[in-house]
């Protein structure tokens, strides 16, 4: 690691000059670099720049008043992460995927043309024409695909849309399917910048949305144990937290040769509000993540899932730590990305609570209390006392919610008007640790922090640096 140092503002040009030059610290063109390469601020940021009538808005959610029998469904992102919401959506017989968009046709996300599965909304479409066919059910399509979110939360005949896009393009797809009277599923992190968080929530709360975080790891019932043997005392007096994350990209993922884009993709629209960076397949399907344009690297690709359940066992859902500190990060060789492939995040919580979120540390959630403990990972469970991971051992008197399928729980509560079981708020407090980790990097200290105004005490720059964000024209 280097000197901290105070992170001042580039302009776009200095911004992308210092992006080519290998002896430039990623450090300085990181946040406030990046931050500094678009157009609009984020605090303009709303669907209102999508033109989307206030009246037709009222109109979709005045249809919502009453439960419905069936839901009418878009789809926006059909890569990998896509394609698994699909499947889900296909299994309920309450449902009606209407229209599918991504920018492709066909795609075989990281690898070639040929390669693997392939993915993309006319591929999307044949797997739900094929679904209906093993189901013995008529084969008139009635499907429509498009290029442009837009033309999908416009549609007045949807009641939801399932935005799993990059996460650059996660706020202004929620925002536009929220203010055009949906109700929304957004893949987690629920946004890509901390301001737009803030924005999201804003507008949940301002409307009757039913919004649901792709935070899936909630509708497992071992998650779940882990966090109620917390809530019920079984541990004791909690005293610390591992959460255990993937570690990110040391060297490319793919070929690192910048090229022109495939021909049938419309780049500079999925670049966005993105800065439109070079292209190369090392930081398009599946790698965009690694490069800060585009999301927070695995490590907030990731967050979202053990950090979740780690605020839902100290029942801190619309809360979160008290000061964060960032250490012994590492960073690629490669100018492709700049996100760390080794990263700590030290958090101080109220009661004498810290935990560690770490590439370092065995991945999944360790809970570990003065009487006990307990670890969790998908599929996995271990603790001091074996019979707390049986399946029928009672926990206690503290139950927390029960759901089996995250998407069955999302719709079920576009019906029912409830409140699913990861809303808006929940999935941006479960992410903000990463969030204030990037700015105490950054800046080279720890951060103190105010959950209840989610405002960085006594550190202006910090705060600043963290509400900070812009948009690349038009966007």
């Amino acid at each position: 690691d280097e000197p901290s140092e105070t992170s001042g503002q580039l302009d776009a040009c200095s911004w992308i000059n210092n992006m080519r030059t290998p002896s430039r610290t990623r450090r300085q063109f990181g946040l406030a670099g990046l931050r500094a390469a678009g157009g609009v601020m984020l605090a303009g940021l709303g669907a209102e720049r999508m033109g989307t009538s206030a009246v037709y808005a009222e109109e979709a959610r005045a249809k919502k008043v009453a439960a419905c029998d069936r839901i009418n469904v878009g789809i926006v992102g059909l890569g990998a992460r896509g394609f698994n919401l699909l499947d889900e959506l296909l299994r309920m017989q309450d449902v009606e995927i209407r229209v599918l968009c991504d920018l492709q046709e066909v795609h075989h996300r990281e690898l070639l043309p040929g390669e693997g599965r392939a993915y993309g909304r006319e591929t999307a479409r044949q797997t739900i024409l094929d679904h209906r066919k093993r189901q013995g059910k008529s084969q008139s399509d009635g499907i429509d695909l498009t290029a442009d979110f837009r033309e999908v939360c416009e549609r007045r005949d949807l009641d939801a849309v399932i935005v799993a896009t990059p996460d650059h393009w996660h706020a202004l797809c929620c925002l536009s399917a929220m203010e055009a009277g949906k109700d929304v599923y957004c893949e987690k992190p629920v946004t890509h910048w901390f301001s737009e968080g803030l924005r999201i929530c804003r507008a949940v709360e301002g409307r009757s949305t039913v919004f649901q975080v792709g935070s899936q790891q909630r509708s497992d019932w071992r998650f779940r144990r882990a966090a109620e043997l917390a809530r019920n005392g079984l541990l004791g007096k909690i005293e610390r937290l591992e959460i255990g994350l993937p570690p990110g990209y040391p060297q490319p993922q793919s070929d690192p040769a910048v090229t022109q884009p495939p021909q049938d993709l419309n780049y500079d629209l999925w670049c966005g509000p993105a800065p439109m960076l070079p292209y190369t397949r090392a930081r398009h399907h599946r790698w965009w993540r690694g490069h800060r344009a585009f999301g927070g690297g695995v490590l907030m690709d990731w967050i979202g899932h053990h950090n979740d359940i780690a605020h839902w066992a100290l029942d801190m859902d619309r809360s979160g730590p008290i000061s964060v500190e960032a250490v012994d990060w590492q960073f690629p060789t490669t100018d492709l990305y700049n996100t760390p492939s080794q990263y700590t995040i030290r958090c101080q919580y109220p009661g004498e609570i810290t935990s560690s979120i770490s590439s370092q540390h065995t991945e999944g959630l360790k809970i570990i209390g003065a009487d006990g403990w307990v670890w969790v990972d998908r599929g996995r469970m271990k603790a001091s006392t074996p019979e707390w991971t049986e399946r029928d051992f009672e926990p206690g008197t503290i139950r927390l919610e029960v759901s089996t399928s995250h998407m069955a729980n999302f719709i079920e509560c576009v019906k029912t008007r409830g409140r699913p079981i990861t809303p808006a708020e929940t999935g941006h407090r479960s992410i903000t640790p990463g969030h204030l980790g990037y700015v105490a990097h950054e800046l080279g200290r720890k951060v103190r922090w105010d959950p209840i105004h989610q405002t960085i005490i006594d550190d202006q720059q910090a705060d600043a640096l963290l509400r900070s964000g812009s948009y690349r024209a038009p966007w």
